[in-house]
């Protein structure tokens, strides 16, 4: 089943790449021939994708590699390092977009040609249903580089609905407006700063071990609720690394059992939550000892 999941998310991943430089070919084309930076801009935004989907499909290979001596919980934590570097590409293409707009304002130009209006309504439609695709897959796969990729879509769809606004006011209102598509690139370049963060904060907390899994880790006490002899879920802590999870537990069971059977119903609980769950990779049970015979509530 893991092999299922990652080669889900390869396959994911390069559909993303794909797309996005076929899309940043058409841009690039589209803002030079048809005077457009709005579109030029968004060129920017796609290329610079590029580069990250690239790096993303080489870390989700290096996920992919079995743990081993060094590395006994696997190598998946290059996961949220690569949604950092692509963070920061997309800070930076913010900030170079915002710096030629801002220049383009204030420098006469001509205004963008009309039929660029049909590229770019184009291009949002194709981004927002690959945003809607890969989203679909991140959740599945609770993969937080998919998420990354998939807001990348979404980013792009945004900055090219701003290049369509601004090549629209620029067209009809004519003459002196011209600037209408320079604007459309500087906020453009606002809503790329805004994703960048949507996507770095859960990155942050997965490489943090933060607690952001409680309806997670509610089922998993349901599950254990199904075993009579399981009568508490003391603890229940839930790490991510990639696209798999590490369950730390502490369950109580009757304090006059023998060890071979709260052994024996550890592993049962275990066996439960593995074949249940494809995307936890491994549960570490402690049996603590309980003398007041009370069934958990849930």
């Amino acid at each position: 089943m893991s092999s299922e999941r990652q080669e889900s998310v390869k396959k994911a991943t390069i559909f993303s790449l794909f797309s996005t430089i076929l899309l940043a070919a058409a841009k690039w084309v589209a803002g030079l021939l048809g005077n457009s930076y709005a579109l030029i801009a968004d060129a920017i935004e796609s290329s610079i994708d590029i580069i990250s989907s690239f790096f993303v499909f080489l870390g989700l290979r290096y996920a992919n590699k079995p743990a081993d001596e060094d590395h006994p919980y696997g190598h998946g934590r290059i996961e949220p390092i690569i949604t950092f570097f692509i963070v920061g590409l997309m800070i930076l293409s913010a900030n170079l977009i915002a710096y030629q707009s801002i220049i383009n304002i204030f420098t006469p130009h001509e205004a963008p040609e009309i039929w660029t209006l049909i590229v770019v309504g184009i291009i949002i439609l194709w981004k927002e249903t690959s945003y809607q695709i890969i989203l679909r897959k991140s959740k599945k796969l609770k993969s937080s580089t998919l998420r990354a990729e998939a807001w990348h879509h979404r980013s792009d769809a945004i900055t090219s609905l701003a290049a369509f606004i601004g090549i629209l006011l620029a067209v009809s209102l004519g003459k002196g407006y011209e600037f209408m598509d320079d604007i459309a690139a500087l906020v453009a370049s606002f809503f790329i700063a805004y994703n960048a963060y949507k996507i770095f904060r859960p990155a942050w907390g997965e490489i943090m071990d933060e607690n952001t899994y409680e309806d997670f880790k509610q089922e998993i006490i349901n599950d254990a609720a199904t075993l009579p002899e399981i009568l508490l879920v003391e603890k229940c802590h839930i790490r991510k690394v990639g696209i798999y999870f590490y369950i730390d537990m502490h369950i109580e069971v009757d304090g006059n059992m023998c060890v071979r059977r709260g052994h024996e119903i550890s592993h049962d609980f275990k066996d439960l939550l593995m074949s249940k769950y494809s995307e936890i990779a491994d549960v570490l049970i402690h049996i603590e000892p309980a003398y007041e015979h009370k069934k958990q509530d849930v």
